[in-house]
This record gives structure tokens, sequence and C-alpha cells, in this order.
């Protein structure tokens, strides 16, 4: 995937305007905080300030329009465009450089950052419609890695620049060659028409603002998985404010500790995003969440437990080569890495489920409203550290134990708020832990509008099994006695089962659950059915109740079938005595989730889908 057209020019785009962004905002701060400057107008320490709120800004002000412009035009020219204005931009900027002309270049760099405010939204919209399904992750994985990793080598590169003997001349030819390489790359990737229907595109950059939050938030489940990711930028702006410090301060370490600790984040990030790549199998993949959000927490404590005792004498400091010489130092770098790592396991999954769910032609407005959020953060993450160390006199060690104990604050509340991620990460335990799942045409599932799914009952986690093999949520027509299990009942109840029992046991349930089923078809919802009405009692295909065939003759939408097998003897089935009665004997079993070929809603009916889902599971 890497080195197809559809991905690598787009890549290798992204990844040298995030280079080229870093290289010129740390060498404008290096240049005035290091220089003897005698006509700048305001104050160094002023201007510092000044200039990351002014690469900031134009995050507020413009990303509403971006997202409405990307998804209103061909994407690949929208690139194009923003790459030949950063090409316009880059070369005042390089003269600007040589003039050491301090304010044109903060000018500069607002113009840099509204560049960049456009680029966002088309940045991560794009992928959805280049990229296959089962692909969606890894191409995102690859972003990660490249975005934290140009930040990094920007950020270093501007320091060696600034100290080499031509360092003016130097960075000032090396932002006009990158924003050189940068818009020939740009030429090369393929046309992304827009998808939706094509609107009328208003500059409106504060009400705009608000009104894209407002829509995004009209999906609970995308406004918090951008509430998630923003507070990872909360979290990853303020630990790389406060590396300068925290090395100083802490470690007792010189500035070359510094970037060894910024490189430890970055490299973890891209690590960590590579780790979800690997353990998502193909498809979006929630249940990872909580394992980025235990090791945000966890390691994030782990880096203060591990601070090494200061050296006796103050006036000893640590260089890079003195630093990692010494064991002690050891944990604290395993720690901050695995920061990153979890950091990495955290943010994959969110954006890739944000393409995911958002509507089509509506991608890059969602991600324009999670880059305004994302922006907002940041700025909180500044007021709050300005508040607390220099307000109530805190120690960075203080403010790192308080982001720890926040993390695991706001993962309680976005999962109490979005029970899916809750179902998510209990179907991961059971897909990759407990049993080997391995699922088959998971392609066969409609990406969108209605459609049903039949399925064979074995065992109690027979949802959650499924669960984990869609990308979309599933409605899932249930036992009523099965849904009201206490050690299950929280987990059905959020994932929106639809209980059902025979009209003998009671008449007025079974007419709501065929009443919400239509509604759910209606809304365009997936539906489960397990059409036997019960779990197998001896591991066997039992015959299809017409139920099926009702909901068919109301609502001919098409049908899925599927076939779960390796479930039968498990703790959850009722073999060998009945189900959750016996001790389990055996874990990390072979599950097989089969899909068949769609059948046609006005065609299908419960004789020939149970022949389908016969086919399918082995013989006896």
């Amino acid at each position: 995937m890497l080195l197809t057209k559809r991905f690598f020019p787009y890549f290798a785009t992204q990844c040298l305007g995030a280079l080229n962004d870093n290289i010129y905002k740390n060498v404008l701060l290096l240049m005035v905080t290091y220089s003897q400057i005698e006509d700048l107008p305001i104050s160094v320490n002023l201007f510092v300030n000044l200039a990351a709120g002014v690469f900031i800004l134009p995050f507020f002000l413009f990303s509403a329009h971006a997202g409405v412009v990307a998804d209103n035009m061909d994407k690949a020219k929208l690139i194009r465009r923003l790459k030949q204005l950063e090409l316009v931009i880059m070369s005042c900027a390089a003269m600007a450089i040589l003039s050491q002309s301090y304010m044109v270049m903060l000018v500069l760099l607002f113009l840099t950052g509204s560049q960049s405010a456009y680029f966002g939204p088309v940045k991560y919209s794009l992928l959805p419609q280049a990229l296959a399904e089962n692909e969606l992750v890894t191409g995102n994985a690859w972003v990660e890695m490249g975005t934290f990793l140009s930040i990094l080598i920007g950020t270093l590169s501007a320091g060696l620049l600034v100290a080499s003997d031509k360092g003016i001349i130097a960075t000032a030819a090396t932002v006009f060659v990158l924003a050189v390489a940068g818009y020939l790359a740009s030429r090369a990737i393929p046309a992304m028409p827009p998808q939706g229907a094509i609107t009328k595109i208003r500059f409106a950059p504060l009400s705009g603002t608000w009104r894209s939050i407002a829509k995004v938030r009209k999906t609970p489940s995308i406004w918090m998985a951008i509430l998630a990711i923003s507070w990872f930028w909360f979290l990853g702006a303020t630990y790389l404010t406060q590396f300068p410090n925290f090395a100083k301060l802490h470690l007792h370490a010189d500035a070359t500790v510094v970037s060894l600790l910024l490189a430890l984040f970055s490299i973890g990030i891209a690590v960590g995003s590579f780790l979800c790549e690997r353990f998502s199998f193909g498809h979006v993949e929630l249940g990872l969440l909580p394992f980025g959000v235990a090791g945000l927490t966890l390691f994030g404590v782990d880096l203060l437990w591990s601070l090494p005792e200061l050296p006796a004498q103050a006036e000893t400091v640590y260089s890079f080569s003195r630093f990692i010489a010494e064991s002690q130092h050891y944990r604290v770098m395993f720690a901050l890495f695995m920061v990153g790592v979890s950091g990495g396991l955290f943010i994959v999954p969110l954006y890739a489920f944000i393409q995911s769910r958002a509507d089509r032609g509506e991608c890059a407005q969602a991600i324009a409203a999670n880059n305004i959020m994302n922006a907002l953060f940041m700025v909180v993450s500044a007021a709050l550290s300005i508040l607390l160390l220099e307000g109530l006199g805190w120690a960075i060690t203080d403010l790192f134990l308080l982001l720890a104990l926040l993390n695991a604050v706001v993962a309680l509340y976005v999962y109490s708020q979005v029970p899916e991620f809750t179902q998510r990460f209990v179907s991961y335990l059971l897909s990759h832990i407990l049993y080997r799942v391995t699922v088959t045409g998971r392609d066969k599932l409609p990406s969108e509008g209605a459609g049903i799914i039949v399925c064979n009952h074995v065992s109690y986690v027979d949802a959650l099994i499924i669960m984990g093999a869609s990308t979309r949520p599933i409605r899932f027509v249930m036992d009523k006695s099965i849904s009201e299990m206490p050690l299950l009942k929280y987990l059905f109840r959020h994932a929106g089962v639809i209980p059902i029992c025979s009209p003998r046991q009671c008449e007025a349930t079974y007419n709501q659950a065929f009443e919400a089923i239509h509604q759910a078809l209606a809304n365009g919802d997936l539906v489960c059915i397990f059409p036997e009405g019960r779990l197998t009692p001896n591991g066997q295909l039992g015959e299809f109740r017409p139920g099926i065939d009702k909901i068919l003759a109301r609502d001919p939408v098409p049908v899925i079938p599927m076939a779960l097998s390796g479930l039968w003897g498990s703790y959850f089935s009722h073999k060998d005595g009945h189900a959750l009665s016996t001790r389990p004997k055996r874990f990390w079993s072979k599950i097989s989730v089969d899909l068949d070929d769609v059948v046609s809603g006005t065609e299908a009916n419960r004789h020939l889908l149970r022949e389908r889902v016969e086919a399918m599971l082995p013989s006896s």
C-alpha cells in the first residue's frame, strides 16, 4: 500500500509539509531567542509566545471553511493549490530569513499556519476515499508516524541549521527546496473528486467554527472521538512544552538531553502507530483504546517514580553521552518511550474511526471540527501550565502527575458517554485474547444502508464476537432472557439490543421487537438476528423460525448469511450442561466467522438462508 500511486505521493507531500513547517517555526524561535536583536519592537519572551499563538490562531479561524472546501472540490487539486501557496510563502520566508526581518517572518508564520489549517481536513479526509476499508488503519498509522517523525526531524534540524556557520543561507535554501519538493510530490496525487453533493461555500470564520462543531456533536460517537483526540494533543503539547525545564530541573541535563526526550516521545508514537496497525487485524479497532489509555496513565506515573536522585554536586550537568551511559536513566527513557507508544495506540484508531463513521461528503468537515478542538485544547494546555507552574508554584512533576490522573478521568468520561467503546474492548478481549477469531468475507458486510445478518446461535457471547467482525455498529435481536443476564446486561442494553420472546410468553414484547426491527432498518441500521430463536442444545444448526420471513415481508432489505464455528464446547455454550455452569476447559481456541454473499431481500426466505448458513459450517 505504501508505495502505491494512490497513497505514496500524498504521504510524501504531507511529510514534506510537516517537516517544512517545523523547520521554519523552530528556526524563527531559535533565531529570535539566541540572536542579539536590537531593532525588535517587542521583547523576546513576548515574541516567542506570540509566535506560538500566531501559528495556532488560523486553526480557529479557517478550519471550518477548510472542511467545507475540502468536501466540495477535488482533493488532489486542492492539495496542489495549497502546495503552490506554500511555495509562495516559503519563497518570501527565504528572503525574510536572509534579511533577518523577524516581524515579516512572524507574519509569514501566520500564513504558514493558515496553509496548514486548510491542509489538515483534506489530509485526513482523503484517506477513506483513496484506501480500502481494510487499509484505513494502516494508512493512518503511516500518516501519524510521518507526522511525528517530521516534527522530530524538523525540530532537531532547526537547531543544527541555526548552529552552523552559514545557517541563515542554509535555512533559506532548505525551506525553499522542501516547498518545491512538496509541490512536485503533490502533482502525482491521483484525482479525488468530491463524494457528496456540491454545496455553496461561504467564508464565515466565527459562525462557521461554531456551526462545524454543532454539526459533529449530533453524532455522539464521533464527538467523543474528537474530544479524546483533542485530549491527546492537550497531553502531548504539555509534555513537549515542558521537556526543556523538566530535563534541566529534574534530570540535571543539558539541551542535548531535551532532544533525546523529544526523540523518545516521537519515535514511541511512531512505534505505537504501527503496533496499532499490527493488532487491528486489518480493520478499525476501537478495542485497542483501553491499552493506550492505560499506558498513558501507568507510564506517565512511572516516569515520575523512575526519576533518579540529582547529582550530589549541583554543577554536574548531564550531556547526551553521559546521560545514556548511566543505567539509572534507562527507566526514565523507557517510561517516556512507552508514553509515546501508548499515545500511538490511542490516537490511530480514533482517527480511523472518525473517517469510517463520518458521512460521505462531510468527512473533511468532521476533521475540521477535530482540528478546531485540537487547537483549543492546546491553548488550554498552555494556559493551565502557566496557571499551575507560575501562578500556584507547582513543580513540573506535579503537573505530569496531574496529566496521568486526568487521563484516567477523561477515559472514564468518554467510555461512559459512548458505551460502544466499552463493547468494542470486551469484543476485542474475547476475539484476540480468550479466543483466536478469524473473519472471512468481512467485505460482504455493506458499508452503509440497512441490512440483516442471519447467523447460527451457539453461545452467550455470539453477539460480542460478531460485533468485533464489523466496523459498523450492529443492532442485535436477542432472546429477552439472554439480554438480561447480569454479567452482560449493561453491554447489551447500551448496544441497542432488541429483546424478543415468543408470543406465548409475552405478546407485547414480541410485537415491540418487530416494530423496533422495522424502525432500525428504516434508519439504515445493520440488524443481526439468530433465526433459530435459542442457543443450540447439541451443537447442530436448528430450524429457522418464520420471524425472518415476517421481517423481510415488511422490509425486503439485503440479507448477509453468517456462520460461527468453534464456540461449541466453550464455557459460554450449552455443551456438557447449561452455559456458565461448568469450569472453563480451554482458552485461545480457534473461532471462525464466515460471511456469504448478500442475498436480495425479495428472494430470501428462512429455508434458503438456513441452507446458506449450513453450507458454511464444518461438517460434523
